[in-house]
């Protein structure tokens, strides 16, 4: 089954190794096969990926996009998973629906999955700086 893929005027994605521009019109395609593929809102740079959570998209990007350097990725994935867990035990459900679509190699997947734990994360950042300005009071 096609994929298909609109662009939108110089909009930039992510095609297996290669940086694909569109250009100056929307334009659309198919892909036919299977290859990593990632939109520029999706892709995170290493600079980004500044918290736990954020770290661990950037490592399951790279687990997906790079698959020749997969299980130096998969080991940091790993303890960084566990950390996060010890860290906020209520990140479990998000940290194992991550790691069942790591196991079946559904890196995408991984990825939205990984964005909801990232909002978890603010969220949980944003109690703790409540509770810190409510106890200064």
């Amino acid at each position: 089954m096609s994929l298909k893929i609109r662009l939108k005027p110089n909009e930039k994605m992510l095609l297996g190794h290669a940086v694909i521009r569109n250009g100056d019109k929307s334009s659309e395609f198919f892909i036919e096969n299977s290859a990593a593929i990632l939109r520029e809102k999706d892709i995170m740079k290493e600079c980004a990926a500044t918290s736990p959570a954020r770290r661990l998209y950037f490592l399951v990007q790279l687990m997906y996009v790079d698959a020749e350097n997969l299980d130096s990725y998969q080991g940091a994935y790993r303890d960084l998973s566990q950390q996060i867990l010890a860290a906020a035990p209520s990140t479990a459900k998000l940290l194992k629906e991550i790691a069942s679509s790591v196991a079946c190699r559904d890196y995408y997947q991984a990825l939205k999955t990984t964005k909801k734990l990232i909002e978890h994360e603010k969220l949980l950042l944003s109690n703790l700086v409540q509770q810190a300005t409510v106890d200064c009071s």
